[in-house]
C-alpha cells in the first residue's frame, strides 16, 4: 500500500500562520524521509485564526524548495473560484520548479458566502457538474498545450519544465466527482473524511464511468486514492484518546463552528467520554469518519477500507490537538505499513 497525507496548515494554539507554514514544511520532510508517496496541501478560505492552508499554489512552490524526490500537489485548488488558464499557469510554474513531481488536484466547495463574494464566486451554478467538467478540461488541455489549431486559446503557453507534465487529479466527495474524472478518464481521490458513505458507491460509478478519452493526461486504466481521517499512537486506547479532537471537531462543523481544533481535553469534555477504540475489523458496511490505533491495527484497517473500494494508495487527512501529534503518528503508522 502506498502511504500520503494532506496538509491543512493549522494555526497551533497561540501560533500564527509563519508557525502553520514552519509546520507543513516540517511534516512534507517528514513525509520524504518516511517514503511516503505525495504530500498535498489544502485550501481553505476565511478561517486564518485556525487553518493558514489558503493557497496551494504557493505554499508549494516552497515546498518544492524544501523537498527533494516526494510528490507534490493540492489537495485540492478549489476550481470554482479561478480561470482554468490561471490554475494551468501556477501549476506549469510549479512544474518547472520541481520537475515531474507536481500533481494538479481539482477539485469544488463553496466556503462562507462572504468568502465567495470576496473570491468573486457565483453560487448560482445553474449545472455545477458541467461547469466543473468544462473546467478541468479546460485545465488540462492548457497544461498539455492540447487545444486545436482552429481554437481561440490554441496559441496560448505556459512554462512547464518540459520533462514532464503536473498530473492532473479530479478530487471530490460524492459520485458525482466520480463520475465525471471517470468520464474524462482521469485518476480519483476521494475524501472519506467528508462523506465516508459514499465511499463504495463512488468508486463503482468510477469505474462504471471510465473510458481512455481524448482528453490528453487520460489514462489507460482507472487510478484512484481514498483520503481518510486516521490517527495513530502506540496503543489503541491512546489513539482512540488523540481520535476526540477529530470526532469534536466535527461536532462542532454540525453546529456551525467550522476550523477551530480543541486541545484532547477539551475535545474529550464536550464528547463526554474517551471515544472507544476503532474495532480491528470493520463491519462490511462500516465507514468511520475518523479511525485509530496502535500501527498494527490501523495498518489493517486501510488495508481493509482499501479493498473495498479498489485502490493501494490511501491518503492520511489527520486533526491532531498538536504539530508533534501530527508528526508521531505519521512516523507510526509508516512503520505498520512497512515504509520504513
Amino acid at each position: 500500500m502506498d502511504l500520503s497525507a494532506v496538509d491543512l496548515s493549522p494555526v497551533p494554539t497561540d501560533g500564527t500562520a509563519s508557525d502553520a507554514y514552519a509546520n507543513t514544511v516540517e511534516a512534507a520532510q517528514q513525509a520524504e524521509r518516511l517514503g511516503f508517496e505525495r504530500f498535498w496541501v489544502a485550501e481553505h478560505h476565511g478561517m486564518a485564526d485556525s487553518i493558514a492552508g489558503v493557497t496551494p499554489e504557493v505554499l508549494l512552490g516552497h515546498l518544492a524548495a524544501e523537498t527533494d524526490s516526494i510528490r507534490l500537489g493540492s489537495g485540492a485548488v478549489l476550481l470554482n473560484h479561478y480561470s482554468p488558464f490561471k490554475v494551468a499557469e501556477q501549476f506549469g510554474v510549479l512544474d518547472a520548479l520541481a520537475p515531474e513531481r507536481i500533481d494538479t488536484g481539482l477539485g469544488r466547495a463553496n466556503g462562507s458566502p462572504a468568502a465567495d463574494r470576496a473570491l468573486g464566486t457565483d453560487r448560482r451554478v445553474q449545472n455545477p457538474d458541467a461547469d466543473h467538467a468544462e473546467k478541468i478540461e479546460a485545465v488540462v488541455n492548457h497544461l498539455y498545450d492540447d487545444y486545436p489549431d482552429e481554437h481561440p486559446y490554441s496559441d496560448l503557453q505556459i512554462p512547464r519544465s518540459g520533462t514532464g507534465i503536473p498530473n492532473p487529479w479530479v478530487l471530490g466527495s460524492s459520485p458525482s466527482s466520480a463520475a465525471i474524472a471517470g468520464e474524462l478518464g482521469l485518476p480519483y481521490c476521494f475524501a472519506a473524511f467528508i462523506r465516508p458513505q459514499f465511499a463504495t458507491r463512488s468508486f463503482e460509478e468510477y469505474r462504471d464511468q471510465f473510458q481512455s478519452s481524448a482528453l490528453a493526461g487520460s489514462l489507460d486504466e482507472p487510478q484512484g486514492i481514498l483520503a481518510v481521517n486516521a490517527v495513530c499512537a502506540e496503543t489503541d486506547e491512546e489513539a482512540a484518546r488523540l481520535r476526540a479532537v477529530a470526532e469534536a471537531s466535527y461536532k462542532r462543523m454540525r453546529r456551525g463552528v467550522v476550523g477551530t481544533r480543541p486541545s484532547v481535553e477539551e475535545a474529550i469534555d464536550e464528547l463526554g467520554e474517551v471515544p472507544d477504540p476503532t474495532p480491528a475489523t470493520l463491519d462490511a458496511d462500516e465507514w468511520p469518519r475518523a479511525i485509530s490505533g496502535n500501527p498494527e491495527t490501523l495498518a489493517s484497517l486501510l488495508e481493509q477500507l482499501t479493498d473495498r473500494v479498489g485502490v493501494d494508495e490511501v491518503m492520511i487527512q489527520h486533526i491532531h490537538a498538536t504539530h508533534g501529534d501530527a508528526l508521531r503518528s505519521h512516523t507510526l503508522l509508516a512503520e505498520g505499513i512497512g515504509l520504513t
